[in-house]
């Protein structure tokens, strides 16, 4: 980690701020050439004109210097805030390359925070995620895990783990001995509460991936229930084409939105029925699709016509759905009611009105995406946390034979292996292959 890197740390685009960040051994060298500075004061604002290699003024811009090891990687960082826009920022950047920088790449800075022992892998993971939070819940969670909470757990559950192989360890030297009873129960007992902790933690992070992610909202129905009108209403511009030729929508549109603190991602489907068209039955078969990758599904029947055959499959759709929250709703009850709620069973629906409006449907909807927030529960943020504390578990479960068996160098190995798995959350063994991977995703300048 010689190398002095240099990225813009700010989105492209407009704004009233750029930001542009140096770390490593020549940031301060070469903030000095470009802000033909002889001194620069830690953690002190200097406003201060920055000039190109070519000696002409760039910009009038505050340079902010973070000495090492007091900075986020680690190094000696100095960043610039300029005036936004592209252009400032780039010929900032460029000029900082001309004097030895070299340009960060994806996650780089990150990675050198790990490296330099300032984040572990979990707080790394939460600071990018954090940068794509999708409600004020999930921002919460990840500023939890910017703490550390994550790293407790992992470090308790690796002691625990540890303790209990190093019980097998002192065993396996004295294996002519009879193995107390009281510490076979011990150690049992240990890897039946990491493993109850653990699917506790995996079912909560999976029923709740929404809060990170940003929850996925299908509205289905026959056709003509008013599904693309929903769609229109919540955007607030005309999205999808609304017309009474049934079949108008053949394929799913997907876009965001903000519902109270949450952006969900709302998918409007073709309407579900049984039809001859080649082009309107692919479009069904993804409407079909798209219930199952949901994590909300929003029912829409028609008030002003009865129960029908088409309404009967949306409705079996919906009672046949697992780990998933659906929501009825009955549109169109500014005509004359002529559809029997009663045929929704258990379900509660919600009347709404393209005409009046669907304020009750995104209140009922709203509270639901908050609900799923509540809590403190322990979350994973990433496939890569659940996938390691799922080898944790599945190793464990594999050590428990081995040990009632009295065969304990394998009960040993297989617990290494769960050590292995849940330490790999925040600090991993085979390092470079791994961030490589993982930093690559992060954004420019982070």
């Amino acid at each position: 980690m010689a190398d002095t890197i240099a990225a813009i740390a700010t989105a492209p685009g407009v704004a009233s701020i750029s930001i542009i960040r140096l770390s490593g051994e020549a940031a301060v060298s070469i903030a000095q050439k470009i802000s033909k500075r002889e001194t620069i004061t830690p953690r002190h604002a200097h406003l201060t004109s920055l000039y190109n290699a070519d000696n002409a003024l760039i910009d009038h811009a505050i340079m902010i210097y973070f000495a090492a090891p007091h900075s986020f990687t680690g190094e000696e960082i100095v960043e610039f805030q300029c005036h936004g826009g592209m252009i400032v920022a780039q010929e900032i950047l460029d000029t900082a390359l001309s004097y030895g920088a070299r340009l960060a790449t994806p996650g780089e800075f990150s990675k050198r925070a790990f490296l330099n022992g300032k984040i572990d892998l979990s707080e790394a993971e939460a600071i990018s995620k954090l940068i794509e939070a999708k409600s004020v819940d999930a921002a919460k969670i990840l500023a939890r895990q910017m703490k550390g909470e994550l790293k407790v757990f992992v470090d308790e559950t690796r002691e625990a783990l540890l303790r209990s192989l190093a019980y097998s360890e002192v065993m396996i030297d004295y294996a002519e001995e009879d193995i107390p009873d009281d510490i076979m129960q011990s150690i049992v007992s240990q890897l039946d509460n990491i493993t109850e902790q653990i699917e506790k933690i995996v079912d909560a992070s999976h029923r709740r991936r929404g809060l990170i992610e940003g929850f996925k909202v299908a509205i289905i129905g026959k056709p003509n229930v008013g599904k693309s009108s929903l769609l229109n209403a919540l955007l607030s511009y005309e999205r999808a084409i609304v017309s009474d030729i049934a079949g108008t929508t053949r394929d799913t549109i997907e876009e965001q939105v903000r519902i109270g603190s949450h952006i969900i991602r709302l998918v409007d489907t073709a309407g579900i029925r049984e039809s001859d068209d080649t082009i309107e039955k692919i479009g069904i078969e993804r409407s079909l699709s798209s219930v199952e990758d949901a994590d909300v599904i929003i029912a829409l029947f028609d008030g002003s016509r009865a129960f029908d055959e088409e309404d009967a499959k949306i409705y079996s759709i919906i009672e046949s759905v697992e780990g998933k929250h659906v929501i009825a709703a009955i549109n169109k009850t500014d005509l004359p009611l002529k559809f029997q709620k009663e045929k929704l069973g258990s379900f509660d629906p919600v009347e709404v009105s393209a005409k009046k409006g669907f304020v009750r449907l995104t209140e009922r909807l709203e509270k639901l995406l908050d609900a799923v927030g509540e809590g403190d529960d322990l979350m994973l943020i990433s496939a890569r946390q659940i996938e390691a504390v799922n080898r944790a578990k599945e190793a464990i479960m594999q050590a428990k034979a081995p040990l009632q068996e009295g065969a304990l160098e394998f009960f040993s190995y297989h617990l290494q292996e769960a050590v292995k798995a849940i330490s790999s959350i925040s600090k991993p063994y085979d390092s470079e292959e791994i961030l490589d991977k993982m930093f690559g995703e992060f954004c420019l300048g982070k």
